[in-house]
C-alpha cells in the first residue's frame, strides 16, 4: 500500500496566510517566551535610569544662576552666559591643554601598550606561566587611585624614596619627582600603564582567542616567521577591535580621571595639573559655583560625544567597522 503523500506545501500556505496577532499579542507572548532574560536585563536598566539618566534633570542649572535656597525651577535663567565666562576665563587655555596632553599621552603611550601586551600574552605557550602572567598584571587594576598614590609617594619621597635614590644617583641630580611640574606627567603616564594596561588586556586577549589556527599553520608552511605571522594574521584579525576601542578611547580623551589628578596635584604643580576635572571640583565645591561648573562638565561631555560620532564616522569613512 503506498504511502499517504503530504501536501507540505498546501500547509506552508496556509501558515503563510494565517493572521498574526495584534502587536499587543505579539509583545505579551514574547515577553512570555524570554521573561528570564527581562528579569536579568532589569537592575542595569534600573542603575543606568537612576544614576545616569535621572541626573541629567540638573544639567538645566548650567543655563541658569543657580540658588540652592531657590531650586532649580525657581533659579534665574542666564541662558549661555555661564558658558561664555568660561571661554573667556583665563585659565581656559591651561585647563584645555594640560586635559589635552595627558590624554594624547595616555592615548600614545598606553592604548599601544594594552595590544601588545595581548600580543605578548598570545604567543606565550606554556599555560601555567601565561595564567601566572595575567593574574599579576591583572592585579594592579583593584588596587584604588589612593593606594596607587600612597605607593607613588613612598617610592619617591624627597630623600629616603627608593626610586627617589635610584634615579638621582643614576641621573646625578636632586630632582623631587613628586613635586616638579616636568615629572607630573611622566608619573601619572606611568601610573596608567602600570594600574590599568593588564586589565585592559582581557579584550584584545578574547578577540585573539577567535583567530583561526590554520591560518597560522599555513604560515607556518609558507615560511613565514612570528613577527610576519603577527602582522599579517593576527593584528588583521583583531583589526574590528582595535578600532571600537579606540573609538572608546578617543570619547574619554577629556576624562583624565578626578582622583589621580587630585591625590598627585601639589601647589608646586599646580600649574600643569589642573585639568576640567579637578577644576570643576575646585570651583563647584570648593568654591559654590554650581551653575558654572555644570557648565564646564557639560562642555566636556559634549566634546566627548562629538569625538566619539566623529571618530566613528571616519572609521566608517576608511571602510572599518565602527561602533555603531
Amino acid at each position: 500500500m503506498a504511502a499517504p503523500v503530504i501536501d507540505t506545501l498546501a500547509g506552508e500556505r496556509t501558515r503563510r496566510t494565517a493572521p498574526a496577532p495584534p502587536n499587543g499579542g505579539r509583545f505579551s507572548v514574547h515577553f512570555a517566551h524570554y521573561k528570564w532574560l527581562y528579569l536579568l536585563l532589569l537592575p542595569g536598566v534600573v542603575y543606568f535610569a537612576v544614576f545616569r539618566y535621572a541626573p541629567m534633570y540638573g544639567v538645566s542649572i548650567a543655563f541658569k544662576d543657580y540658588v540652592p535656597f531657590l531650586g532649580v525651577n525657581g533659579s534665574p535663567w542666564v541662558g549661555f552666559r555661564n558658558f561664555e565666562d568660561f571661554f573667556a576665563n583665563p585659565d581656559f587655555p591651561r585647563l584645555l591643554g594640560n586635559t589635552l596632553i595627558l590624554a594624547f599621552l595616555n592615548l600614545g603611550v598606553a592604548f599601544p601598550l594594552t595590544i601588545i601586551l595581548a600580543l605578548l600574552l598570545n604567543e606565550v605557550r606554556l599555560s601555567i606561566l601565561k595564567r601566572t602572567v595575567q593574574t599579576l598584571v591583572y592585579i594592579p587594576h583593584f588596587l584604588s587611585w589612593t593606594i596607587v598614590a600612597s605607593l607613588s609617594f613612598l617610592l619617591f619621597a624627597l630623600d629616603i624614596g627608593p626610586l627617589f635614590q635610584f634615579l638621582n644617583n643614576a641621573m646625578g641630580t636632586h630632582i623631587d619627582f613628586l613635586s616638579d611640574p616636568a615629572w607630573f606627567r611622566p608619573l601619572i603616564v606611568l601610573q596608567e600603564i602600570w594600574k590599568n594596561t593588564g586589565w585592559g588586556t582581557i579584550i584584545f586577549l578574547a578577540a585573539l582567542s577567535t583567530v583561526d589556527q590554520d591560518q597560522y599553520e599555513a604560515a607556518i608552511i609558507d615560511g613565514a616567521g612570528r613577527f610576519r605571522r603577527v602582522w599579517h594574521i593576527t593584528l588583521p584579525a583583531i583589526r574590528s577591535t582595535i578600532i571600537v576601542m579606540l573609538i572608546l578611547a578617543i570619547g574619554q580623551m577629556l576624562n583624565t580621571g578626578f582622583e589621580q589628578i587630585y591625590l598627585m596635584t601639589n601647589a608646586l604643580n599646580r600649574e600643569v595639573a589642573d585639568v576640567f576635572d579637578t577644576y570643576v571640583y575646585f570651583v563647584g565645591i570648593t568654591q559654590g559655583a554650581y551653575s558654572y561648573s555644570t557648565a564646564v562638565g557639560l562642555f566636556k561631555s559634549l566634546v566627548g560625544i562629538v569625538l566619539i560620532f566623529g571618530t566613528n564616522w571616519l572609521a566608517k569613512r576608511f571602510n572599518q567597522s565602527g561602533l555603531f
